[in-house]
């Protein structure tokens, strides 16, 4: 059995019957003195962290175990519900903070540090508080990470690209996001790419890799007060930016395969929220890394 790159999803795997995601430059070119660039280094760090922490102490279930009577087996339609309920509430969330950004930056800029914590602190509940499958603490991620995801687009689109459509560059960035998400279903409905345990384990390192990397690049921005070498734009930021994109995107492999051994198990039905979760958390972080990429490009 393989376990997910997604800390929600490989503690969904853990349990039996409860198995259950910088801007780096600065509007008019003045490297150094952007307030948001330590923003820009944490959504990466946060988006590797959330994708990266199950790995310590993570082990194989010999099975989900079965839905008891109080609940039904789970069905890929109560994951597509759920998974809908979740990300409807992240988009109004990230609407909310985006345009109060927009009028009030201090308040939105506060809002956003608020949410990257809060949803990072919930998904660290969810994988090691035995939350699995809770409602609560779902739609509590949600609307952290809609606040999250709200002021980090307003940072990426009107501080970081100067002159750029910022409607725009969120729309690319939507679309990219959705797109890699059904290539990805597709490639794994179509088994051009199989889950092994090989696999897994290249995943597993390479994350790791990943966050040890952006945390190296958070800690230089925090002393440094600049974007550092990852996230300044150059050449090595937009290779780190495509791997990052690159290891969002493989990780819904193991999320979907994940998913699905549930499905087949007869997990409760209330497992769907934990998998609405962990989908969640990827999609955050390649959306991120997506609009990342996007204002290297686009940036005058």
């Amino acid at each position: 059995m393989n376990r997910s790159t997604n800390p929600v999803m490989g503690s969904l795997a853990k349990q039996g019957q409860h198995p259950f995601a910088e801007s780096n430059q600065q509007q008019g070119g003045q490297q150094g003195q952007n307030p948001y660039g330590t923003m820009g280094n944490l959504a990466t760090a946060q988006g590797g962290a959330q994708s990266a922490a199950y790995h310590q102490g993570m082990q194989n279930a010999a099975n989900y175990g079965n839905a008891g009577t109080s609940d039904r087996p789970m069905t890929v339609d109560d994951v597509v519900a759920k998974t809908g309920i979740t990300l409807g509430i992240i988009v109004v969330m990230a609407v909310v903070n985006y345009f109060l950004s927009v009028t009030s930056p201090n308040i939105g800029m506060i809002l956003t540090v608020v949410g990257a914590i809060g949803g990072f602190v919930t998904v660290l509940v969810s994988t090691f508080g035995k939350k699995y499958g809770s409602a609560a603490v779902t739609i509590i991620y949600a609307l952290f990470e809609g606040l999250f995801v709200g002021g980090i687009s307003f940072m990426f689109a009107n501080v970081t690209v100067s002159g750029a459509d910022a409607s725009a560059l969120i729309g690319q960035a939507v679309l990219g996001t959705i797109g890699v998400f059904v290539g990805m279903l597709f490639v794994y409905k179509t088994g051009a790419i199989r889950v092994t345990p090989k696999f897994t384990r290249f995943m597993v390192g390479a994350l790791i890799g990943v966050l040890v990397l952006a945390l190296g690049n958070l800690v230089f921005g925090l002393f440094t007060g600049e974007a550092g070498p990852l996230r300044d734009g150059g050449p090595l930021a937009i290779i780190f930016s495509l791997v990052c994109i690159g290891l969002a995107a493989f990780s819904f492999l193991l999320d979907f395969d994940q998913a699905d051994r549930l499905v087949r198990a007869g997990a409760p039905s209330k497992m769907a929220w934990g998998v609405a979760l962990g989908l969640a958390v990827t999609l955050v972080w390649l959306y991120i890394e997506i609009l990342r990429l996007l204002s290297y490009l686009q940036r005058d």
